[in-house]
Parts: C-alpha cells; structure tokens; sequence
C-alpha cells in the first residue's frame, strides 16, 4: 500500500464508552503510530434516538486521560470534516441514490404492519431467520415490485420510504481479514439492509463505508461484532466502483467474561465488582452510576498496558511497555482470533507494577493530597522514607496513605484481638526497659541499630524477642501486621518510638 495509512475510532455517543471501545480506539492509535499514519475520531451519531447528553465529552475525557488523542476529531478537526455524521446528513442521501440508479438499491414502501405480517407467514412456514431478502421482497411493496409510475407517484406525493441495498441473490462475498483470514459468505444468507431510514437519516452501514471511503481510511480496525455487517461493507463498496480503495478489515476478539462465558457486557462490572469504563459515568437519564477505572487508582499507563494484553500479546515474555514500546512492539497479526477473558486481578498486578516504578516525588504527591484531605501534613523529611517502605504494598495511590498514616498520626487504639492474645508480661517488661533505653540513645538510629538494642533488650530480660514482637508492633502502630517494624523505628526515630510505647503500657491491660 502506497497511500498514507489512516485509522479511525468511530464510537456511538449513546453512553458511557465501554472497555471494549477504549481497546479498539488503542489498538487503532497504535496501528497508526507504528504505520507512521494517523488516528482520527468519528462520532457516529446518525440513530439520534439513541443519543446521550454528555457522552461524547466523555468520550473526549476518557482518550485525553489515556494519551491517545486522535489528531483528526470534531474538537480537532482536519480537512475530511465534519466528524459528526449527523452534521453531514446532507450529502448521505446523493450516494443512496446513486445506488438506486445503478440498480444497486431500491425504494421500499413497505409499513410497520405489513413488515411484520411477512415476518409471520416466513415464521409460520418454518423459515429460521426471516428477513427482507432477494426472495422475499418480490412479494412486498418496493421499487422492484411497483410499476414505475406508482414508483413516481408514490415518491412525488411524499409516502414515507426506506432505500434498501439490493443484495444479489446467488455470489460469494470474499474478504480477507487482517486477523482471520479468508472469510467466505454466500448472499443468500444476507439480507437487503436499510440504507437511508424514512427520517432522512442513513443507517450504519451507508454512512460508514461513505464516511470512510471520504476519509480516506486504510484500515478498519474495530470489533467481532462488526464481523457479520463485512460481508455487505465489501459489497457497497463494490457497487460505489471504490474496489481499489476499499480499506483492509481487521475484526478484533471479543472481551468475554471473567469465566469465559459470554461477552463483557456493561453491566458486568457493577455485578461483579469491577469497573468496565475508564472513566466514572452516570447516566442522565436514570442517574444510575457506574465507577471507572480512573477513579479507582488506576494509573493511565498501566490501564494501557493491560488493554494491550486483552488480545495481543508481543511474542516474548515482557509484559511492561511504555506506550512507545507499545507501538514499537504491536502488530495487527499478533492479535488472536480468540475471545479473550477479562482478568480484573491481572489489571491490579499491572497497577502495582507501575506503581513501584513510579519516582518517588510522584508517588509523595499522591500521599500527600490524601493526607491533607484527611486534614494531616506530613512532615516533608520523612516523605520519601514513608514512600519507599509502602510502595511494594499497595495497588492504588490512595492506599499509601492508608498504609502509612500510622506512621504520621500516633495510633489511640489498638487492634483488640492482639492485644488479647499478646499483651502479656512478657512484653510489658520488654517495652518497658526498650523505652528507657531510647531515651538514653545517642548514637545514629536505623533499622539495623533499632533492631540490635530490641534484641539485647530482650535477652537481658531473659524472654525471646520472637515471642513478644506481635506485642511490640502493636505498641507502636497500633495492629499486629504491617511493613518492616524496624524500618519503621527508624522513620519514626527513638524519641517518639518511645513515647508511643509507654502510651500502650499506660492504656493497654496485661492478660494473665
């Protein structure tokens, strides 16, 4: 191909978009970037019944947010606009009826109810999949069936019409997928689609191979979905004489389901417990809210990477790309024909792998907004010990606050079930000689140094330091489990690992 490759994302504004969209609009970026060609965005608005307020800026959102703006858009526009189809529904209707005239297309008078008393005698006569084909419209009322003149008359007097696509009654359609491969489709299995519905406005299909025919685009990446809808694409470009210029296809996998069974719908996720949009969404017409993964905790980078997986895999054992080692590395033929399963815990691992590669000073800016929410300053000598000791334990940046607030704000509880357990006289007499040897310390305080005077503490007591160490956490945080105790100490300093540890002798009672 010598032409310029030219993608497009071409999303529906009829909700929030689902996790399945934002992997097409990635798998196309990423196609572009490493073509050297360009991503652009269509909205595809033509159902206007279907239309939702705020959609399509969520839409806009929820690429910014990702790093894969497209740089031909509504809001970016570039000279194939406009890239809204309802502002191009003047022209739509030139291109049905240049159809009609090549005898491609016809006029269809059909009503409601006579629509659905020739879906009743196909059911009655036991036919599976009733449809308006080339058999079945020599019996309906249509421009094949009607006398020319009733034809005139019909249209002149303004009797409302759909355009359908004449579809041929015995030819094999051929396409050859990116993906799959040779796909093989009789016309007899297809039926005679609307083209312009009797509002004026063209369906899908007409505004799609028009819009991408004018745009110039290359490659339709999109999803499985679109798989049976090929087959007639491939013929309207046929009958359009766009052959030479008909973009390559290249239908991706379905996401399925954590087991497997049945497609990610977007519903799914609220029932099971995760979210299925990038971004939070509600719906202005029922105020139903569904969570997103952004306001989860989930890093941009990381959401990438784990999108890129859902499908597609390099060919080697890595599984952390920058977005840039992602074009670098992708290609349409490493992606499976398979549907693949939606991992919710593999999407928290990539979380927490770009979280412990994060600088620290990122990672600080994160625990500090959450710590003045909490009406907390943390003190900014210790932030980056603070950092470095709970990175490796969290999966989201609002839990290093979480981890760590104990570090900051003195605990004036304790964990009761501990407590009961392993606040004996063991490890009162241990503390309590620990903390007079605090006070007395002078010499430089780490961990190695915290955890050598614990210890000879301990054996000048006479008791194992393994039998009170659950004690021992428990003065100074507060619970029997955390990071590194010693690391701890050593953040907090001698003075003030002290002073926690007579506040618990002081409030804590001694189980016999």
């Amino acid at each position: 191909m010598n032409r310029e490759v030219r993608v497009r994302f071409a999303p529906s504004p009829t909700g929030a978009l689902h996790i399945g969209g934002i992997r097409t609009a990635l798998y196309n970026y990423l196609f572009a970037k490493k073509m050297g060609g360009k991503f652009l965005l269509r909205i595809e608005d033509t159902d206007q019944t279907r239309f939702v307020p705020g959609a399509e800026d969520y839409i806009k959102e929820s690429l910014e947010w990702l790093g894969i703006s497209p740089v031909e858009s509504p809001w970016n526009p570039g000279d194939c606009g406009p890239y809204r189809q309802s502002e191009r529904k003047p022209m739509y209707m030139q291109y049905a009826l240049d159809l009609v005239e090549k005898g491609h297309a016809y006029y269809a008078f059909d009503t409601t109810e006579e629509l659905e008393a020739m879906r009743e005698r196909l059911t009655a006569a036991r036919v599976v999949q009733p449809q308006y084909n080339s058999i079945t419209r020599t019996q309906m009322k249509n421009s094949l069936t009607l006398p020319p003149e009733e034809v005139k008359a019909r249209l002149e007097s303004g009797d409302p019409y759909v355009i359908r696509v004449k579809i041929p009654r015995n030819e094999e359609v051929r396409l050859n997928d990116m993906i799959r491969g040779w796909v093989l489709v009789h016309s007899s299995t297809l039926d005679d689609k609307v083209l312009m519905k009797s509002d004026g406005m063209p369906t899908y299909h007409l505004a799609n191979i028009v819009d991408d025919h004018l745009m110039n685009i290359t490659h339709v990446i999109r999803g499985e979905e679109w798989l049976p809808s090929a087959p007639l694409h491939v013929l309207l470009y046929k009958f359009f004489g766009w052959e030479a210029t008909m973009p390559q296809f290249a239908h991706l996998p379905l996401l399925l389901k954590p087991d497997g069974n049945g497609k990610l719908s977007k519903r799914d996720g609220d029932k099971l417990g995760f979210p299925v949009f990038p971004l939070n969404w509600t719906d202005p017409f029922t105020e139903e809210k569904s969570s997103g993964f952004r306001e989860q905790g989930y890093l941009p980078d990381a959401f990438l990477n784990f999108l890129a997986f859902l499908g597609w895999n390099p060919g080697d054992a890595r599984e952390l790309f920058t977005l840039e080692e992602l074009v670098e590395a992708f290609s349409v033929e490493r992606i499976g024909k398979a549907g693949t399963k939606f991992d919710i815990a593999k999407a928290k691992w990539f979380n927490e792998q770009y979280l412990k590669i994060k600088p620290t000073s990122e990672l600080a800016a994160f625990l500090i907004a959450d710590a003045k929410k909490d009406g907390v300053d943390v003190p900014s000598d210790r932030i980056d010990s603070i950092v470095n000791l709970v990175k490796d334990r969290v999966t989201f940046p609002a839990e290093l606050w979480k981890e760590s607030r104990f570090i900051v704000v003195a605990p004036d509880s304790f964990d009761e079930e501990i407590a009961s357990k392993k606040w004996n006289g063991d490890a009162v007499k241990v503390l309590s000689a620990y903390a007079v040897a605090l006070d007395s310390y002078s010499v430089e305080f780490d961990a190695v140094s915290a955890k050598s005077l614990l210890e000879s503490t301990a054996e000048t007591e006479g008791i194992k330091l393994g039998k009170v160490m659950q004690a021992v956490r428990l003065a100074v945080t507060g619970s029997g489990a955390g990071p590194d105790l010693m690391v701890v100490f050593a953040i907090l300093g001698p003075i003030e690992v002290a002073k926690r540890i007579r506040f618990a002798l002081s409030t804590l009672t001694v189980v016999a």
